[in-house]
């Protein structure tokens, strides 16, 4: 089994927590047990309680990650009213 390096659970920490990645997904990606990778997103949030700046890479993460999310919404919203707008100008014509 190879050995996780600090850098890669903070990779795995901020794919879940900032790209909202599955934590099974994760755990079959790289090799360890949902439960570890569980314990790795604990033990990050429970570090953002004690550092100031832990705490505001989380919040940064947190809000690239809604951000993200509301994107995808008004992409899908304004597609959707491009067709709209496509069907209504071809039935006044």
């Amino acid at each position: 089994m190879q050995r996780i390096t600090d850098e890669t659970r903070k990779k795995v920490v901020r794919e879940h927590i900032q790209d909202g990645r599955i934590i099974a997904s994760l755990a079959a990606e790289y090799g360890v047990s949902k439960a570890t990778v569980s314990n790795w997103v604990r033990a990050y949030r429970e570090e953002c309680q004690i550092s100031d700046d832990e705490k505001s890479q989380l919040e940064l993460m947190e809000e690239v990650r809604k951000l993200r999310q509301e994107k995808s919404e008004l992409q899908k919203e304004n597609d959707f009213l491009k067709k709209a707008a496509a069907f209504f100008a071809k039935e006044i014509d």
